[in-house]
């Protein structure tokens, strides 16, 4: 539907906000009726995106949440007005740059659940320890080892993600909408639980099996290590199926910071000085299995949990879904 600018210059405040809502098209508009559709727009809640090239654009380039100029075709004033300017002035970029922004979120985001629960199951281990008065499963530089290693491997890798299938076919995500939603937070606490609780059980297991305290912490350390890199493959897709094959190798990043991470993990455990500093002990191949065993049934909670979601949420944003408006330049 369409409407002139003289219907809008007879329009009253509250009028124009239905009109916003009702209209598509906006023809023979004055600078002064495009500064009144931005302010409407907003009224009702609407994120607005405003384009233009003329000095008479600039006042609602201004206005509006992102005003976006033409870099070729635009006036200085427009550019000066506006947050972003288009190089090529070609719309197209804006979406591609909306979809790259998306992919940026979701890395950010990805990051953040990786690294929590990394220190809530830490932290887990260490209190469960001290409230029921057992030796602690894992020694304070133990825990700085898994810090130091997982930070400067594990977590860059999903610096390099793409973005994810139907990234563009979900809704705006609400303005307002913090970073870690209620199901992320829940994932949290959900893995931070699953990896520290299998951390303690491995750790009073080898004991129970009369394994010296040596060996029991080195397999507590694995069983910690390990369950982070199965659920590094659970962050590189926060809602899609992580069970996809093609989706494996999307990011080499990923598979080369795992080899760096294990290469570091065995010099952790068989070499004489790591095994002096740490105070490690040498486990044979078949002691591998059970912190293998453990991460493996991590990754496949966490997909399960997504499953749910997905099911629950069959467009997952994170942060939910609010109208966005793009007002373009009649």
């Amino acid at each position: 539907r369409a409407i002139s600018g003289a219907e809008l210059e007879a329009a009253s405040d509250d009028e124009l906000r239905r009109i916003v809502g009702e209209y598509d098209v906006f023809a023979r508009t004055s600078p002064e009726h495009k500064l009144r559709l931005v302010q409407a727009l907003q009224a009702n809640g609407e994120v607005v995106a405003m384009t233009g090239d003329g000095v008479n654009d600039a006042p609602a380039l201004k206005r509006a949440d992102v005003g976006v100029a033409m870099g070729i075709k635009g006036t200085e004033a427009t550019k000066e007005a506006a947050a972003i300017v288009l190089a090529d002035d070609n719309f197209t970029t804006i979406e591609r740059a909306v979809e790259q922004g998306r992919a940026i979120y979701d890395n950010l985001q990805k990051s953040i659940l990786f690294l929590l629960p990394t220190n809530g199951a830490q932290a887990l281990v260490i209190l469960v320890a001290v409230v029921f008065g057992f030796t602690l499963p894992l020694t304070p530089v133990q825990i700085l080892w898994v810090n130091m290693v997982v930070a400067v491997t594990l977590a860059l890798a999903l610096a390099f993600e793409p973005g994810e299938p139907g990234v563009m076919q979900r809704p705006p995500r609400r303005p307002d909408a913090p970073i870690l939603n209620g199901w992320f937070i829940w994932r949290i606490v959900l893995v931070s639980c699953l990896i520290g609780a299998a951390t303690i059980a491995v750790f009073l297991y080898e004991q129970g099996q009369g394994q010296t305290l040596a060996a029991a912490q080195t397999m507590a350390v694995n069983t910690l290590v390990l369950g982070q890199v199965f659920f590094l493959f659970n962050c590189r897709l926060l809602y899609a199926s992580s069970l996809n094959p093609r989706r494996w190798f999307t990011n080499p990043v990923a598979w080369l910071t795992v080899t760096v991470l294990m290469s570091l993990q065995l010099l952790f455990v068989y070499v004489p000085f790591m095994n002096g500093w740490f105070k490690t002990t040498p486990v044979t191949a078949h002691d591998w299995l059970l912190p293998l065993g453990v991460g493996a049934g991590v990754f496949l909670v966490v997909e399960l949990e997504k499953a749910l979601l997905r099911w629950l949420k069959p467009v997952g944003t994170g942060g939910g879904s609010a109208g966005t408006s793009a007002q373009g330049k009649p």
